[in-house]
């Protein structure tokens, strides 16, 4: 694959992973819209692990607590903020791994890959997100996450299987209705991207296992090296934005993706 090429994916992949618009979305697009080749499931795994790393670095505080707790999770105890963390996000990833695999398996995933598609989920759940964020209740932080609200969000992100919907955007949809702070509802989606990019890399990663050789390996470490600044980069700015104004600026960016789309899928 071109050098420029690869970059651009990355950077997109990047970019669009945390922000609430659909990773998986823009790069169904990039390929349909420009002619140019599909990147290949090589490079969606290595673009996952680079904003895996990104996302790992940002939080690190809370990803340590989790990881502290987790032992203690394990042998059932729930008595401490790290062990309850690491329990949430766990019953959080259920739901998306369930229904991932049966889409996966059942080959649905690809049936949905459509311009279409990504035209009609962009522009619902962008109204959505609006809603939820203009008359959700702003009172709970990150740490009063109970495993009630988890299993809601977890629901939540699963509809994100479907292109366009946007994992960040749905979950921190979910958060806002459920009463969270802007900057708390952001924190918990991020944190529940860990397992879910974790567990759909492996899934990725299972499938191409026997088709890497020294060319896609290298463009798999380039493309890792861009996903992983870009996502940095696009954290860092959404969690400043957020701090000051709403979740609008994406809102309108979707309503305008989403017409422009579907004049492009129906003109």
């Amino acid at each position: 694959m071109p050098i420029f090429q690869l970059i651009l994916v990355a950077i997109i992949q990047g970019i669009t992973e945390f922000l609430p618009i659909s990773s998986s979305g823009h790069l169904i697009l990039f390929p349909s819209l420009t002619g140019m080749e599909d990147q290949g499931q090589v490079v969606d795994v290595a673009v996952h692990v680079g904003t895996l790393f990104a996302v790992v670095l940002y939080f690190w505080a809370d990803v340590k607590v989790a990881l502290v707790g987790t032992g203690r999770m394990l042998t059932g105890r729930l008595d401490t903020q790290g062990a309850r963390l690491a329990f949430n996000l766990a019953i959080a990833t259920v739901p998306v791994v369930i229904v991932g695999l049966i889409l996966h398996v059942t080959g649905a995933s690809d049936a949905m890959r459509s311009v279409t598609v990504i035209a009609w989920t962009t522009l619902i759940f962008g109204i959505v997100l609006y809603i939820a964020d203009q008359w959700g209740s702003a009172a709970k932080v990150a740490e009063d996450w109970t495993t009630s609200n988890a299993i809601v969000m977890g629901l939540f992100q699963a509809i994100a299987l479907i292109p366009g919907t946007s994992r960040s955007g749905i979950t921190m949809t979910a958060g806002r209705m459920l009463g969270y702070a802007r900057e708390e509802a952001a924190r918990l989606a991020m944190l529940m991207s860990i397992p879910t990019i974790l567990a759909s890399g492996l899934v990725l990663g299972l499938d191409v296992v026997n088709e890497a050789d020294v060319a896609v390996a290298r463009d798999a470490g380039i493309a890792a090296v861009f996903a992983f600044l870009s996502a940095l980069l696009a954290l860092w700015g959404m969690m400043k934005m957020l701090e000051r104004i709403s979740f609008t600026p994406y809102v309108i960016y979707r309503l305008f993706l989403g017409v422009a789309l579907l004049v492009y899928v129906y003109a």
